[in-house]
């Protein structure tokens, strides 16, 4: 599990819109006010507010339209394998022990194990 203090100055974001296919992940605002995007899904958001997202989970993101920081605590699991769906770019990432891939939504392509070469 991690856990880290994150800030998201006036007028930007956190990270762009995601879900985990294997993580699960929380936020809780401690201070400033934002707008948290679930599942397209606008709420505003302020202190006390708490957020878990389960995985495989919804989309998710925090913008600061306002004039004060919006300060967080972000926390979760780090199994040291994830896959991360970024539906408004239309990629995927997988995170694993060996390093950090992207591919295009496009370029994924449904296989059986007869398809991959091994035995079923």
């Amino acid at each position: 599990m991690a856990l880290t203090i994150a800030r998201v100055p006036p007028g930007k974001e956190s990270f762009v819109y995601h879900s985990h296919e294997r993580d699960e992940e929380f936020l809780f605002i401690l201070s400033g006010r934002g707008r948290a995007e679930i599942d397209g899904t606008i709420h505003e958001v302020g202190p006390g507010d708490f957020m878990g997202f389960t995985a495989p989970g919804v989309a998710h993101h925090l913008t600061n339209p306002y004039e004060v920081d919006l300060v967080y605590l972000m926390g979760g699991e780090r199994s040291g394998f994830d896959i991360g769906h970024f539906p408004k770019l239309r990629r995927h990432i997988i995170f694993g022990p060996s390093g950090i891939y992207g591919v295009d939504d496009g370029a994924l392509q449904p296989m059986t194990f007869k398809d991959w070469g091994a035995e079923e």
